[in-house]
């Protein structure tokens, strides 16, 4: 499988950790720790390519994506 690079969140939760992935719709995940949600988050953006390129639908890539974090 080619590389490719996405811009993951990973936030606090009731729960513990939600981690998600804004450029590919519906992969989120959950996880006690930042670590196992960064696992869960690997297994996840794989599963959701592979079903991608199964389809044959190109993969989205990440351009010039701006991030910003603003407090009012």
């Amino acid at each position: 499988m080619k590389s490719y690079t996405f811009r993951t969140i990973i936030e606090p939760d009731e729960k513990g950790y939600h981690g998600f992935v804004p450029l590919l719709r519906g992969v989120h995940t959950v996880g006690k720790t930042i670590e196992e949600t960064k696992k869960n988050l690997d297994e996840a953006i794989k599963c959701h390519l592979e079903g991608l390129i199964k389809d044959g639908i190109i993969p989205p890539r990440e351009q010039n994506a701006i991030e910003a974090i603003q407090t009012f």
